[in-house]
């Protein structure tokens, strides 16, 4: 790997959850820096404020563990996919930006975030809100409804209306898992677990 430091021997740092995918902090690292997270596996910088070597959590115990390093298409700047213990930014916080460290399934996140606003918020209006009402067995009936139409499209050749069955099943699973209170990342979690 051939790295392209600045004038003053160091290059840019980006640390990302190795997980969540979360962009943790920034820092710069030197050489020997470079060198000495490669090697213990902790990741380690170069403080431009305290002109030495200083390895994340060396005082607060929130080492930040490496799991991959990368330099970019210019050699100028390296990602640091990492695994956090404990908070990153020295006030305490889950990143230097005040972001939660949370997994996100990107439109899937955003839909559980609405799911759950109708259970919390009830809308006469909305198809989800009466779901809710019903209670968890019409939930439980529905996800199941839903299973056996996206069996029967699987076999079908007409992908439109497999795609169709089958974003029905995950909209209905995704309301049966907030009536149960598990949500997404509860899911995610068991699989890693068997992984």
């Amino acid at each position: 790997m051939i790295v392209n430091y600045n004038k003053n021997g160091l290059v840019p740092a980006i640390v990302q959850d190795a997980q969540t995918k979360t962009v943790l902090m920034l820092g710069y690292m030197n050489k020997e820096a470079l060198e000495i997270t490669q090697k213990c596996k902790r990741v380690t910088f170069f403080s431009r404020s305290k002109n030495r070597l200083w390895t994340k959590g060396e005082k607060s115990g929130n080492f930040l563990n490496l799991k991959s390093l990368k330099i970019d298409c210019d050699g100028d700047t390296l990602l640091i996919k990492a695994s956090p213990e404990g908070p990153t930014c020295h006030k305490g916080t889950d990143t230097c930006w005040e972001e939660e460290n949370a997994q996100d399934f990107g439109f899937l996140s955003d839909l559980e975030q609405v799911i759950s606003n109708r259970k919390h918020t009830p809308n006469d209006a909305s198809y989800v809100s009466s779901l809710f009402e019903k209670g968890i067995n019409k939930i439980a009936q529905k996800v199941g409804e839903e299973a056996v139409e996206t069996v029967i499209e699987a076999k079908d050749q007409n992908d439109e209306f497999f795609l169709e069955e089958s974003a029905d099943l995950l909209f209905h699973y995704l309301i049966l898992l907030q009536a149960k209170s598990y949500c997404l990342s509860d899911v995610v979690n068991v699989l890693k677990s068997r992984h």
